[in-house]
């Protein structure tokens, strides 16, 4: 492949192969990469050639594909098994996004054991690089360890990250062994300690293995740029008048401080223990998903990464002090009637005699971190090691309110399913109160809410009794045969849609009717993502068993069920199984899309020929259903297509609404920025009319920020079937 002259040649072993394939990014390119029938795909390379014709570029090309052909028609197969050519710029970029992903994939292994970038980054002539390979293997191999390799073949450049588990002495002492051994080797070769980042120890290295003269002008060169020693002191070497000294491998790392967490708290904590600092999380591509409040605010504090090491922090220094962290969760989430009172006035004593001592406590800043997050979930799918924010970060507010006082606003997102069927028995009255401007400014002011949403008029309620569906009887349907149940769609209300956007709810309920089934409606029961998003975990659980108590009865029924809010639903399938584990049972709640696959999958009645003069409608997808359920926007495709419309996805971030964050007075410029970021440009390009939406917050979002009104996909499609 080097003979071949390519402009490059990337290499990526079977352990970051087998990683991805578990990720979310193979999903992207497992068209790219096939299995070769009865052959195991030990790893792959990725050859590139780029220049100023095509025909130059096919025939050098043709020559690489000839001689492999060749290799892999032979008896001696060279370990060459296969091969595929692409030539789009869309799937060579897919096949980069993948190979720049397996630093972050390394780290997603399971056990204490995580690679480290401690001996990688090495550089040998090409020439060299397969001996040297296979002795780093062999060295490697001898003390037992998992690791993986990727890099730059045409440069011999080799990134190499065995598994150590830091946080045990010994394993740091063998990190000293390794890199004494690995210098050694790659000085054997006729290699470089660096190749490309500067990543891992070499530092010490540097004076034998260069020799003095030129460490001496490495030194002068650091003293004119950087005369202080202030950017990456001693990693690579220092000021030539400098007496400070180099970075040591035996200086102290991250395991030390991480040892000081117990290993049940580390355990339970894995989320934010985990991440490797892979920093795939620092990402400002308007249109990526991941992370949008480190998007809009550029304070690496409100990132993944940023938010696991305050999270990290926070356990040791409360270990530090003597606070065993699981046992004081396990008491927040018991409460009694003298727990409530002494924590009120525990409460009331830090705010008004303790307030001056307690303002320096590090969960201060833990909080304003988390407090940035909007709980959109894109981390836990985007980060290949699955860093899941909202996981420790509701765990962490729950504890930080168990000490300080929590804000009212808070009080009243977690208690909106309550709320919002009381408000409902009036909507035209509430909607006029809320309409207010004196409202607005009061709720403005007290509470710090803006913005607040009408509630839906007609209700769904009436609704959905006006187009005379079948009402909820459960003693009705358990009597059916199961034949009968066919006929039938049980639609799960959340909140959101049922009291808020009741046309949606009521549009699928049409739909399903236009296809020749049944839906009932069936009664609201909290679902309780509120009370998960804000802290409260005790009343988050309690809901979530009566919740899935009811849902598993209706599950008995094998009728499908859907609900219509992506949030609450994957809540369903994430949040309730962390909490309830294997109290949770085992029913199922569908998301529109999901079932109108399943049913196009077996309908012919309603199948059509695409409408070649209609315009496309534009697909805005909501943050967290995508990142989740990764070809969600493709299935949306082909459910369109099945009823003879076109649908194009839109390439978007986060809208900045996420539930109720937009609506909080603290988030509103980050809110409306994350809009005008990606959103607003992209809206102003559509057609008002073919907009769609599949999220509820972005929705609400558009009607908040423009004169558009964007509808969900499933509005659309009734339209068309009428």
């Amino acid at each position: 492949m080097v003979k071949a002259k390519a402009t490059s040649v990337e290499t990526i072993d079977s352990k970051v192969l087998n990683l991805a394939k578990q990720d979310i990014v193979w999903h992207s390119v497992s068209d790219l990469i096939t299995d070769v029938p009865g052959k195991v795909m030990d790893g792959i390379n990725i050859v590139e050639f780029n220049g100023t014709t095509i025909d130059a570029l096919a025939e050098q090309v043709a020559m690489l594909t000839a001689g492999l052909d060749e290799t892999i028609t032979s008896e001696n197969t060279g370990g060459v098994i296969g091969y595929q050519v692409t030539s789009d710029l869309a799937s060579i970029n897919k096949l980069y996004a993948m190979r720049k992903k397996a630093v972050g994939l390394l780290g997603n292994t399971d056990g204490s054991q995580k690679p480290l970038a401690f001996a990688e980054d090495t550089a040998v002539p090409p020439e060299n690089l397969a001996d040297y390979i296979s002795e780093f293997r062999a060295l490697l191999d001898s003390y037992d360890l998992h690791y993986g390799m990727f890099g730059h073949v045409d440069a011999g450049v080799l990134h190499v990250r065995p598994a150590l588990d830091m946080c045990d002495p010994e394993q740091e002492k063998l990190l000293r062994t390794l890199s004494d051994k690995v210098v050694q080797l790659t000085a054997k070769y006729g290699g470089l300690m660096w190749g490309e980042h500067g990543k891992g120890y070499r530092s010490e290295y540097g004076p034998e293995f260069f020799g003095d003269q030129l460490f001496t002008e490495l030194r002068k060169i650091k003293a004119v740029f950087d005369p202080l020693n202030k950017m990456n002191p001693g990693k690579i070497c220092t000021p030539i008048d400098s007496s400070e000294q180099l970075v040591s491998v035996d200086d102290t790392k991250r395991g030390y401080f991480d040892r000081q967490i117990p290993v049940a708290v580390k355990d339970s904590f894995n989320a934010a223990m985990d991440c490797n600092g892979n920093g795939l999380c620092f990402n400002y591509d308007v249109d990526s998903p991941m992370c949008p409040s480190s998007k809009i605010t550029k304070d690496r504090r409100h990132s993944p990464k940023g938010r696991a090491g305050l999270m990290r922090e926070w356990l040791r220094l409360l270990e530090r002090q003597g606070v065993d962290i699981l046992a004081l969760e396990n008491q927040v989430n018991h409460w009694s009637i003298k727990k409530l009172l002494d924590s009120t006035f525990s409460k009331i004593k830090l705010s008004l005699f303790e307030k001056e001592e307690n303002k320096n406590d590090f969960s201060h800043e833990v909080m304003e971190a988390m407090q940035g997050c909007l709980a959109c979930k894109a981390c836990a799918s985007q980060c290949p090691i699955k860093v899941d924010v909202p996981d420790f970060r509701s765990r962490f507010i729950n504890i930080y309110h168990s000490r300080y006082p929590r804000p009212l606003k808070d009080h009243l997102v977690a208690n909106v399913e309550i709320l919002a069927p009381l408000m409902a028995k009036a909507p035209t009255l509430v909607n006029s109160i809320l309409s207010l401007k004196a409202y607005e400014k009061l709720s403005e002011k007290t509470i710090g809410y803006v913005n607040t949403p009408l509630l839906s008029v007609p209700t769904l309620k009436k609704q959905v009794k006006k187009a005379g569906y079948s009402g909820f009887d459960l003693t009705k349907l358990q009597g059916l045969t199961d034949l009968q149940r066919k006929g039938y769609v049980l639609i799960v209300q959340d909140p959101f849609t049922s009291f808020y956007d009741a046309k949606t709810v009521e549009s699928m309920m049409a739909l399903i009717k236009k296809l020749g089934l049944e839906p009932i409606l069936l009664p609201f029961k909290p679902n309780g993502k509120a009370q998960h998003v804000k802290g409260f975990l005790t009343k988050f659980a309690k809901t979530a068993k009566s919740s899935s108590e009811f849902l598993n009865q209706l599950a008995q029924l094998n009728i499908p069920m859907l609900g219509m809010d992506a949030s609450m639903v994957l809540c369903y399938r994430d949040e309730y199984t962390k909490t309830l584990a294997n109290k949770r049972g085992e029913f199922n709640v569908l998301l529109a899309h999901e079932w109108l696959l399943s049913f196009i999958k077996q309908d012919k009645q309603f199948k059509s020929e695409p409408h070649e003069s209609q315009q496309a409608f534009k697909l805005f997808s909501h943050c967290t259903e995508k990142t989740a359920l990764v070809n969600s926007e493709n299935e949306w495709t082909a459910i369109f297509n099945h009823f003879g419309l076109t649908i194009e996805k839109v390439s978007v971030g986060c809208c900045g609404m996420a539930g109720t964050y937009g609506h909080e007075k603290t988030n509103l410029d980050n809110s409306k920025g994350l809009f005008e970021l990606s959103w607003q440009p992209k809206l102003a390009e559509s057609i008002p009319e073919k907009i769609l939406a599949t999220g509820f917050s972005c929705r609400s979002q558009v009607k908040r920020l423009t004169e558009l009104n964007a509808r969900h996909p499933v509005e659309a499609l009734l339209t068309s079937l009428n």
